[in-house]
């Protein structure tokens, strides 16, 4: 696990095992507010360590920003917190969740003790505020990767904990076009000055508004490609055609996963173009 510290009171963690996965730590007066878990116990243990034995600090809240388990699954592990998401993420770890744990329990014995808990404080829609050790952290339901995400402004510091709605490369398997593309629009007008990914590198101030409109700009090449592979007729093997790099974005990020990424977001939005 990397730890990294980008304000006097906020670090993020990012993880070494598992796809650069990032979770965040705001620390107030009153204890701290942890923003998502790593998916191996072992890291999420190290941020507990790190928080609860080396600074001696009360883990008072932990925000699901979504229900993935790379996400939500080391919750487990601060029991005395509470949990808060939106509603529809509370929903789903209650159910895919659980069956997604059970699954990979039985090839990974390093999750034999992971448990799934359930948010005990969940919003609907809009935004919900938490008032932490004079802090105001703002929960803004923004899907797109999935239908449950939230993001996660610290008003008071301008940052925002995009959760996977920002990752090298966007992405839509698990939620839909458009959300996204609102959700981002709705990101620019909360007009942070630094962006912490879901996986990979933070984005700090001045660059942005360029990394999400260019995050906006692939978007547009996809919809236009695989709108033109249906003009054609063609199937969706068709779809193998269109590159990563013709629409945009680069193939080295996370160790090339984003090309697996990018493929599963072309057959999604042919799948919802053709179903409209």
């Amino acid at each position: 696990m990397v730890r990294e510290r980008i304000a006097d009171d906020i670090y993020v963690f990012t993880s070494r095992q598992y796809a650069q996965v990032t979770a965040g730590a705001i620390m107030t007066k009153e204890g701290v507010v942890l923003i998502d878990t790593l998916f191996f116990p072992e890291e999420t243990k190290e941020i507990r360590d790190f928080l609860e034995g080396r600074l001696g600090l009360t883990v008072k809240y932990v925000i699901n920003t979504h229900y993935h388990a790379d996400h939500s699954q080391g919750t487990y592990l601060f029991p005395h917190a509470q949990v808060a998401s939106h509603r529809l993420c509370r929903e789903l770890l209650d159910t895919v969740g659980r069956e997604g744990l059970v699954e990979a329990k039985t090839q990974m014995p390093e999750l034999e003790e992971v448990d799934i808990v359930l948010p005990d404080l969940v919003y609907d829609d809009g935004i919900m505020n938490l008032y932490v050790g004079g802090k105001t952290i703002q929960l803004h339901h923004f899907p797109g990767h999935s239908l449950d995400i939230s993001a996660v402004f610290i008003a008071d510091e301008r940052i925002l904990f995009a959760s996977d709605n920002t990752m090298p490369v966007p992405t839509i398997f698990d939620g839909g076009y458009q959300h996204l593309v609102n959700s981002m629009h709705g990101m620019l007008a909360l007009n942070p000055d630094t962006v912490v990914s879901g996986h990979g590198e933070v984005m700090l101030r001045g660059e942005v508004v360029a990394r999400i409109e260019d995050d906006l700009a692939y978007l547009e090449a996809i919809k236009t490609a695989v709108t033109r592979v249906i003009e054609r007729g063609q199937s969706p093997d068709a779809l193998k055609r269109i590159n990563i790099e013709d629409c945009g974005k680069s193939r080295i990020p996370l160790n090339g996963l984003v090309v697996d990424l990018h493929y599963a977001n072309l057959q999604r939005l042919y799948e919802e173009l053709t179903q409209n």
